[in-house]
């Protein structure tokens, strides 16, 4: 919804309004989020406004940020990292401005800086659960052994991981499985395979278009089914910049997969 290609914010506004609507309760957003040349914190800006002008109550919704991985002022301008514990706490100080909120829900490191110590990135983040700034702490774009050391720096409080996991891209099944074993969320993001491949995941993978026909479904509520079974601790994060795409995705968790679904699915 902020970067490019964009709806209108009309459209963005009603988009979640109807996740709300469908009962969805968890909203992942990164103040990278914005065009490139564009002021920071588009995106939680554009939620903070939607959850206020939304009817119903919103308490219970976990908005969850990132900080960390930031684009140039330039255009079109490169993405960029910056893991240093200065930036992390100056960039979450800012979110919380942008989200009009007193303690970030949940507060997550956007990508590693491979020019600063991933452990001194993550003690931000544990500092920032010490001040009360951020309720919750989570990493994202990470390998097993940097969720363990995540997970010891902050002392067990390690809420998720968010990595990019889809029938495409499967190389982050061992992260998902740790996060099973060690009961922390496991967040995949583009879950269905990226905004240019989601539309065709039906053609791409015929078994989840074969099983989408049998549960009078679409083929990508199945994908978000099957990511949602892998685990018990899975939570994919689907994006949407329609209300229609966003009300078919909240189907997901009412579809139960056979076991010669989940098989047939996991080969393709």
């Amino acid at each position: 919804m902020s970067i490019e290609g964009r709806p209108d914010e009309a459209r963005s506004i009603a988009t979640i309004h109807a996740a709300l609507d469908a009962g969805i309760t968890l909203i992942d957003t990164a103040d990278a989020y914005r065009l490139a040349g564009e002021t920071a914190s588009h995106n939680e800006l554009l939620i903070a406004q939607a959850l206020r002008t939304y009817p119903g109550d919103t308490s219970h919704v976990l908005v969850a940020t990132k900080g960390g991985h930031h684009r140039t002022i330039n255009q079109p301008g490169p993405w960029e990292q910056d893991g240093s514990p200065e930036y992390l706490k100056r960039a979450a100080e800012a979110s919380l401005r942008a989200l009009g909120v007193d303690s970030i829900g949940l507060y997550q490191f956007h990508r590693p800086d491979n020019t600063v110590d991933f452990a001194e990135s993550v003690g931000a983040l544990r500092d920032l659960l010490d001040e009360g700034k951020i309720r919750l702490a989570g990493v994202s774009n990470t390998n097993p052994e940097q969720i363990q050391v995540a997970r010891q720096i902050l002392g067990g409080r390690l809420a998720s991981v968010q990595n990019q996991f889809s029938p495409s891209f499967r190389s982050s099944e061992p992260e998902l499985d740790l996060c099973t074993d060690l009961e922390i969320a496991f967040l995949p993001w583009s879950p269905l395979g990226g905004i240019d491949r989601a539309s065709a995941l039906g053609d791409r993978y015929g078994v989840f278009q074969d099983v989408a026909d049998a549960h009078g479904v679409s083929p990508q509520v199945v994908c978000l089914a099957w990511e949602l079974a892998k685990g018990p601790t899975v939570i994919p994060i689907p994006g949407a910049s329609r209300p229609e795409s966003i009300t078919d995705s909240a189907q997901a968790p009412d579809v139960i997969l056979t076991a010669d679904e989940m098989a047939a699915l996991d080969a393709a």
